[in-house]
């Protein structure tokens, strides 16, 4: 597999125009410039203050994005070495105090962390279908009023507990803003 280095542009907050690096790999697919616009329009621009998980992290263009907003803490998992290699450089470059780095499986980290979070991002490998099972994971990490971001390569319906209270579609990528309702 080549580990060509990559680059995508932060949009906003402290970190803005800044370039992060990531590596080329299969799954790797960085939320595009388009979507991140969207997504932060609708959480609204600052985030002062969140705790924010990047599961499936990949080249953490949502994670660093948050921390550049103002989030309190990101916590960025990816279980491929190259990737999280990438995102500990990121996170040396931008001397992001607030990232925290796991590699590890997302599935394993669920298990072992008890942590709570304000806002999780969720985008794994489409191959995997991996949707469904992190879900039924994720209230027991989610605080009161917490939102979860995925993506899906297809238009894809969460179900009870979760509410879509935003979504959209750029291209081949499905996207929506869950909110737990129980």
């Amino acid at each position: 597999m080549a580990t060509t280095a990559r680059k995508i542009r932060i949009i906003g907050g402290y970190w803005r125009s800044r370039l992060i690096q990531f590596p080329n790999r299969t799954d790797l697919r960085p939320t595009a410039n388009r979507i991140r616009e969207t997504l932060f329009n609708w959480l609204g621009q600052d985030l002062t203050g969140l705790n924010c998980l990047d599961l499936f992290a990949g080249s953490g263009a949502l994670g660093f994005e948050a921390a550049s907003r103002g989030a309190q803490s990101v916590v960025m998992v990816d279980n491929d070495s190259i990737a999280s290699r990438a995102l500990h450089e990121n996170k040396e470059k931008l001397q992001a105090a607030q990232v925290s780095v796991f590699k590890m499986d997302a599935i394993a980290f669920l298990q072992m962390n008890t942590q709570k979070f304000n806002l999780i991002f969720l985008d794994p490998p489409y191959r995997l279908s991996l949707l469904s099972e992190i879900l039924k994971k994720l209230p027991l990490h989610l605080e009161v009023n917490g939102k979860i971001y995925i993506e899906s390569s297809d238009d894809w319906t969460p179900g009870d507990p979760w509410a879509v209270r935003r979504n959209g579609k750029a291209g081949k990528v499905f996207y929506q803003l869950l909110e737990k309702t129980q």
